[in-house]
C-alpha cells in the first residue's frame, strides 16, 4: 500500500475521542484495535524499507569504503516524511477500511 497517497495528516490533531469510539462503545477496545492496526502498518513500512535499503548493503565492511550513497538519503527521506503509523490507523479507522471482531462478544450473543 503507497501510504503517502494516505490522507492521513502529518502531525498530531486533536480528535474528540468519545467519536472513535462510537462504533465499539469502549475507549479501550477502539484503542486497541488502533494499536494493532498501528503496528501492523509500522511493521509493512519498516519491511519495505528494509527492502529498499538491501540493496544498497555493501558485502565489505570496511569503514573506508563507507560513503553516503545519495539515492539512499533519498529512500531515507520519503519515509520519515510519511504520515506516523498512528494517524494512518486512525485514518483507516474513522473511514471504516479496519476489520476487527471481538470474539467474547460474539459469543455472549450466541449464548
Amino acid at each position: 500500500m503507497d501510504y503517502k497517497k494516505s490522507k492521513a495528516p502529518n502531525n498530531t490533531v486533536t480528535r474528540n475521542i468519545m467519536d472513535l469510539c462510537a462504533d465499539t462503545g469502549n475507549v479501550y477496545e477502539t484503542v486497541a484495535i488502533i494499536g494493532k492496526r498501528a503496528n501492523q502498518i509500522s511493521v509493512e513500512i519498516k519491511q519495505d524499507l528494509s527492502k529498499k535499503l538491501q540493496e544498497f548493503a555493501s558485502l565489505n565492511d570496511n569503514l573506508e569504503e563507507t560513503f553516503e550513497n545519495r539515492e539512499q538519503i533519498e529512500i531515507s527521506r520519503y519515509y520519515e516524511k510519511l504520515p506516523k503509523p498512528t494517524l494512518l490507523a486512525i485514518k483507516e479507522y474513522e473511514e471504516g477500511k479496519v476489520y476487527y471482531r471481538n470474539p467474547a462478544k460474539e459469543n455472549e450473543k450466541l449464548s
